[in-house]
């Protein structure tokens, strides 16, 4: 392997930029887990209110939703996907500076923490398609699957690390009464951890620059034609559904923290346990989404996440809601990766920032718009422990009731789903030279297959990096 890297240098330059495409990744995941996974219980510190620390997890993503509409437009007049991906990397860490500020002088208005937050999603939406556009550019497609499993189940563990190492210095704050220190340093980490992945981000190659076209109107056009037919009903079923799990799925923070009282070392444990299950069955989920076929694990992952917050109802002790975290981890982690490989192997790379734009201001509206449910009836029955099991009743409802949208999806329409697009847009350009040399020489290593924490939420849908970094 040295000697041909030594006679192209394509392939050392290339594999130079595997490496610290990874090492990104995991600078970006240390930052998730030992910053944005800790927005619910900061806001919870500084308001003591149930409601605000599960919003704060949702309403910010309908500002950073239409924020990030500036996304494909700002790539097509800087002509590069790595230089707007590198800013909002940099203004994702300068909003932790701030939150970190806020910690320090122990006060801030729930209005700023709400901007706030909302800047840091913005910023995290804005870049998710420029970066999934610019790494079809970079990582060959023979290895593409396999690369990205290996990078994303390394950034698992980084998220993890991050989230446990925040959740022990924040237990060891409180016996103190210095937790609101304790936040300003993971905030302060979680900046630091954001930086590097910015300054790695900036040392990678750029390939193909975007096309000088515009990237946004043939994504519209792509959408209009996605909502009719089979393929339609199945959007309308991922936004259900998304809607369903987000009537409960923000609100399991506060359960924990405010009403079952579990310590932040216990609260850390339990999220962490869904993450820990993820990393270890994903390859034998990968293995069977070779043997089944994504659509019928896709199936099989939407039936079991239904019963998912149903589960918190039979019990709340420490060791129960840790295997239903693991049952969790397991369903969520087969509904990603099994709607990744149906969802955007078949959108070309061109169009690829306009039409993720758009679905992630559909996805952010369904989020927000259960999250709203579970917010009126917290307001309106009270915050007690009745109303918590109400709100993980209703949501298993909901969830049973999307997969009737499901079940009028034809498997055909699984596989082909967003077909429809590549009759839309024209088709992916042929790669430049430099790419083609790229995929020509890079060799096949054996890298296990898979793919990224809040309580039985999909990671994607808690998550700024949306499958980025």
């Amino acid at each position: 392997m040295e000697h041909l890297e030594k006679c192209d240098p394509t392939l050392s330059a290339l594999r130079k930029d595997l490496r610290t495409s990874t090492a990104e990744g995991t600078a970006a995941s240390v930052m998730v887990g030992i910053g944005e996974t800790y927005f619910p219980a900061f806001v919870l510190a500084l308001s003591g209110s149930q409601v605000a620390c599960g919003l704060v997890t949702t309403v910010p993503l309908v500002a950073g939703g239409v924020l990030q509409l500036v996304s494909p437009w700002m790539v097509e007049r800087w002509r590069s996907y790595r230089r707007w991906t590198v800013l909002c990397a940099g203004i994702q860490a300068a909003s932790f500076v701030l939150l970190a500020a806020a910690a320090l002088a122990g006060a801030l208005p729930m209005v700023l923490a709400f901007a706030v937050v909302s800047m840091y999603w913005a910023t995290g939406m804005a870049s998710s398609a420029p970066w999934n556009a610019w790494m079809e550019t970079l990582v060959p497609q023979r290895v593409r699957a396999r690369y990205f499993a290996w990078r994303t189940r390394v950034g698992q563990w980084g998220v993890s690390a991050g989230f446990v190492a925040g959740g022990i210095a924040l237990h060891v704050a409180v016996s103190s009464g210095s937790h609101l220190y304790a936040f300003a340093l993971l905030f302060l980490a979680a900046a630091a951890s954001r930086f590097l992945s910015a300054g790695l981000l900036a040392g990678q190659a750029e390939p193909s620059p975007p096309p000088g076209r515009p990237l946004r109107r043939p994504a519209r056009g792509a959408f209009r034609r996605l909502a009719d037919g089979a393929d339609g009903r199945l959007l309308l079923y991922l936004l259900a559904a998304q809607a369903a799990v987000q009537v409960a799925a923000p609100y399991f923070n506060p359960y924990m923290l405010g009403q079952l009282q579990f310590s932040y070392c216990s609260y850390a444990v339990v999220v962490c346990a869904a993450n820990v299950a993820k990393i270890l069955f994903l390859p034998a989920i990968g293995r069977l989404v070779d043997r089944w076929g994504a659509h019928r694990v896709f199936w099989l992952s939407a039936l079991a996440i239904v019963p998912l917050p149903g589960m918190w109802i039979l019990s709340s002790g420490l060791f129960y809601l840790i295997g239903v975290q693991i049952f969790s981890g397991v369903a969520w982690g087969a509904n990603d990766l099994a709607s990744l490989m149906l969802f955007f192997e078949t959108i070309p790379r061109e169009k690829r920032v306009g039409v993720l734009t758009m679905f992630n201001l559909a996805n952010a509206a369904a989020t927000v718009a259960g999250s709203l449910l579970g917010a009126v009836l917290l307001a309106t029955l009270g915050t007690g422990r009745e109303t918590y099991l109400t709100l993980f009743a209703l949501s298993t409802i909901a969830r049973a009731a999307g997969l009737l949208l499901l079940a009028r999806v034809p498997a055909a329409a699984l596989m082909r789903q967003l077909g429809t697009l590549r009759a839309a847009v024209s088709p992916v350009s042929r790669p430049s030279a430099a790419a083609a040399s790229r995929q020509q020489y890079l060799p096949r290593p054996h890298w296990p297959r898979g793919i990224q924490p809040v309580v039985d939420g999909s990671p994607d849908a808690n998550s700024s990096r949306a499958g980025t970094a």
